[in-house]
This record gives C-alpha cells, structure tokens and sequence, in this order.
C-alpha cells in the first residue's frame, strides 16, 4: 500500500470549511473517488490545531497514474482549497 501524509493548519476561522473540502466526503475524497487503487483518505485533527491528512493507494503507480491524467483538474483543486490553509507541508510517501 502506497501512503502519502500532509501536515496542515487551517486559516484562523476557517476551519469547518477546511474540515468540510480535506475530510472523508469533501472535495479531494470526491476527487479521488473511483480511481483505480484509491482506498481512501483520512483527516485528523490534533489538539494543537493542525491537521495530518493520510491518502492511501494500493500502489505507487496507481497514485503516479492517477495524478499524471487528472494533474489539471488536480491543479484546479490545490488551487481553490490554497485559501483555506495557512500551512501545507507534505510530510512523505511511505510504503505500508
């Protein structure tokens, strides 16, 4: 299994919509729903505020696949959801 962790913190006061677009019915989930190998995604919130995101693949290269066809669409979302976050740091790609 091919495991990609963000680190995160929401803008000040915008956290719900942060919640709503990063979690398991929000617009990334929707996004990667239904491609082959997407097994899920995960948001945790931490007591100091931050967010750890987990999105899990059956592989690497489904991951690879997935990203190369959809990269503008994908693009599209980083971008939009961008306002809502005072921190994104990827954390890694770890294999599980």
């Amino acid at each position: 299994m091919h495991v990609i962790l963000w680190r995160f913190r929401a803008r000040s006061g915008l956290e719900a919509r942060f919640e709503a677009e990063y979690g398991t019915e929000g617009a990334w989930a929707r996004f990667f729903e239904g491609a082959p190998g997407f097994l899920g995604t995960e948001l945790m919130r931490g007591s100091d505020g931050r967010y750890l995101s987990i999105d899990r693949w059956a592989s690497k290269a489904d991951y690879d696949s997935f990203r190369a066809a959809r990269a503008a669409a994908y693009a599209e979302i980083d971008a939009r959801c961008e306002a809502l976050t005072a921190e994104e740091t990827f954390l890694g790609a770890l294999e599980a």
